[in-house]
């Protein structure tokens, strides 16, 4: 995220000569957006990837890296929204912290919390509508179901393998991950559009 979010800010005055060009606005975002996903995804594939397949060519480590990928696009679209909704470069790099902080710790310890004060009443069923407002909590969970690990976690590990474990599970995950791609990188698109550089 925070990679993505310097080069955008560095890119900037090239950006502003792509703009003086008769090329749509939209076209260079979207272009700029698959550049750095595309190149990130070759580095997680070639950092990650190939060990995976090397030491884990099966179902768990295929979860691994197609999750890992999708993360890695997700976190790309997240972090040119936060750089295209802030002029400013050091408050552009704090909200991109800010957003990586909330997805992988924040977000948890409130889920964390609103488990221990509700645990008299049966909180399964919106864990599950809970872990879709956070792409990285859905790629942990299709990758523990893999790991046959759901049955450590009881009555809830249950509900989820229920749900995730399915292949309509596994199909609704995977396109409630596409919209995480896809509303962050139109959003950003709209807002470069209409900015003023």
């Amino acid at each position: 995220m925070i990679f993505s979010t310097i080069y955008v800010y560095n890119s900037s005055e090239f950006i502003e000569l792509l703009v003086s060009h008769p090329l749509q606005r939209k076209t260079i975002w979207l272009s700029l957006f698959a550049g750095l996903a595309a190149s990130l995804s070759i580095a997680f594939l070639i950092g990650i990837g190939l060990p995976i397949l090397i030491y884990q060519p099966n179902p768990t480590g295929y979860m691994m890296l197609l999750m890992g990928l999708l993360l890695t696009i997700i976190f790309v679209g997240i972090a040119m929204l936060a750089a295209v909704t802030t002029r400013d470069k050091a408050k552009g790099i704090g909200v991109a912290i800010l957003l990586w902080l909330y997805f992988s710790l924040i977000f948890d310890a409130f889920v964390l919390f609103i488990l221990f004060q509700f645990q008299d009443y049966p909180l399964e069923e919106p864990m599950i509508i809970f872990s879709f407002l956070n792409p990285i909590d859905l790629g942990r969970i299709q990758i523990l179901l893999k790991m046959d690990t759901a049955a450590l976690m009881g009555y809830t590990g249950a509900v989820f393998k229920d749900f995730f474990g399915t292949a309509s599970g596994i199909t609704v995950t995977t396109i409630v991950l596409c919209l995480w791609v896809f509303i962050p990188v139109w959003i950003s698109a709209r807002k470069f559009r209409r900015k003023d550089l």
